[in-house]
């Protein structure tokens, strides 16, 4: 059995590898890596290098301060804030987000979002289904999982599928492989050591506790620790001892081709590098830091801070190392309480994060082949209640899209006076994949794929791609 020292596995039941890797061991029931990879190109196909960056705002973002403010309502509804013009005309955003509306011709802004489940769902965000729909045909999968199905191969060095959704510290009920099994499961690196100031206590174990029991978490621990990312001289040393473990041991040669991918994705130094924010230039790693001081402890109401923008940067770097679908996370928009001292803190997170992220991938020429989906669970209540927040509003939520060749500079919807009900155009959580899906060259409601009977399975079951936008 061939050792990799320093490369630790974290499992739902939380239980760390830290002293090796198992390749023939990883995973659960003995499923390895070579397995994983085995099963995804027996039945994957090839296709082009789009991609998606899904960017969750977990807890669910109220439409009245982002994308839909109503000035004109009675202040029990209109909140604290005002509202400010943007560059599409007559459309108006809170006055929290000023880089978006600044940039709103970049995106396309849907005011009608319908379809929630109303629970804190994350997974609605990642497939189009809500939590029930995990219960029956082994699980629908998320877009990640079915696209690392169709376009995962054996001789990519990345995976096709990372999920950086950890902040609270992992979001609730995040993406799941579904009744695809293990093989395109999303590979979550350990995202703690990357922002350590930021994480509450007792925060930092429970990241080890994904809530799927085919999950598995590339955690870069001993030898190849994620802040040893930081120092490539290291990084390169750990690397080159792997490598040096593995020519040694003569077992590379008495590898299949799906072993040596394994060996591959873990030793190539691809996804490291792309975890490596020390190998972006100083400049490039400030322009994505949020405002506000990002040492400062209990300054923002956000468990991840100002540097939680940064994750948007690592998304860019994944896809440019040939992850397809990477699926981002900024936490504490469950405003039950205080939602205007909290949104006060994290909008302009947000804001400067978004935009930032657009200019950097139209900079880099990147933007046409990257769709951008920004969202959450559901919006939040018109009635402000009685500790100053905003509950649960499945009836109608705020999304925004850009980039992957989409239409921008496009509004959707319009809601009632009090951004309660849409009054035209509704757009469903099914008709964004939709659109999404064609982006990465994928008919959802033609391409089927089999459930664990055999019987095939549509991609989506409905919604259609967004008529305005493609």
């Amino acid at each position: 059995m061939l050792h990799l020292p320093g490369i630790g596995i974290r499992h739902c039941d939380g239980l760390s590898r830290r002293e090796f890797l198992s390749i023939g061991a990883l995973g659960l029931a003995g499923l390895s890596l070579a397995d994983l990879l085995r099963a995804e190109a027996a039945a994957g196909i090839s296709g082009s290098r789009r991609a998606v960056i899904n960017i969750h705002l977990d807890g669910g973002p109220p439409q009245h301060e982002t994308i839909d403010p109503k000035p004109l309502a009675p202040s029990e509804i209109r909140g604290e804030f005002g509202s400010i013009g943007t560059a599409i005309p007559g459309l108006h955003v809170g006055e929290l987000m000023p880089r978006l509306a600044q940039a709103a011709d970049r995106f396309a802004f849907i005011r009608t979002l319908v379809g929630s489940a109303g629970r804190h769902d994350a997974f609605q965000c990642q497939s189009g289904y809500s939590a029930k729909d995990l219960q029956s045909l082994g699980g629908r999968p998320a877009m990640g999982s079915v696209v690392s199905r169709l376009y995962g191969s054996p001789e990519d060095v990345a995976p096709a599928f990372v999920d950086l959704m950890q902040g609270r510290p992992l979001v609730r009920n995040s993406a799941r492989a579904g009744f695809l099994g293990p093989a395109h499961t999303p590979f979550r690196p350990d995202l703690s050591q990357l922002f350590p100031r930021e994480l509450e206590p007792g925060m930092k174990g429970e990241l080890n506790r994904l809530g799927d029991n085919h999950s598995l978490s590339l955690t870069l621990d001993d030898s190849l620790t994620v802040g040893r990312l930081r120092d490539r001289h290291s990084l390169q040393v750990a690397l080159d001892q792997v490598r040096r473990e593995i020519d040694s041991s003569g077992m590379m040669e008495a590898m299949d081709q799906f072993q040596q991918q394994a060996v591959g994705i873990l030793t190539s130094g691809r996804l490291a590098e792309a975890l490596d924010l020390n190998s972006e230039d100083p400049a490039v790693l400030e322009r994505f830091t949020g405002p506000g001081n990002p040492d400062a402890e209990l300054e923002h109401y956000t468990s991840e801070g100002p540097r939680a923008t940064q994750k948007f940067l690592l998304a860019r770097r994944l896809i440019e190392a040939g992850v397809r679908v990477v699926s981002v996370s900024i936490s504490d928009f469950d405003t039950h309480s205080n939602n205007f001292g909290r949104m006060r803190q994290l909008l302009p997170i947000v804001d400067h994060g978004l935009v930032t992220l657009v200019e950097d991938l139209q900079e880099r020429g990147l933007i046409d082949d990257v769709a951008i989906v920004v969202w959450g669970e559901f919006g939040r209540t018109p009635k402000i209640n009685s500790k100053g927040g905003r509950d649960h509003w499945p009836r109608v939520g705020p999304c925004l899209l850009a980039g992957g060749r989409m239409q921008t500079g496009v509004v959707l919807g319009t809601t009632d006076r009090y951004a309660s009900e849409p009054r035209s155009r509704p757009v469903h959580y099914k008709d964004v994949f939709a659109t999404l899906y064609r982006h990465l060259g994928i008919d959802a409601r033609q391409i089927t794929l089999p459930d664990p009977q055999g019987r095939p399975q549509y991609i989506l079951d409905e919604g259609e791609p967004i008529a305005e936008l493609v």
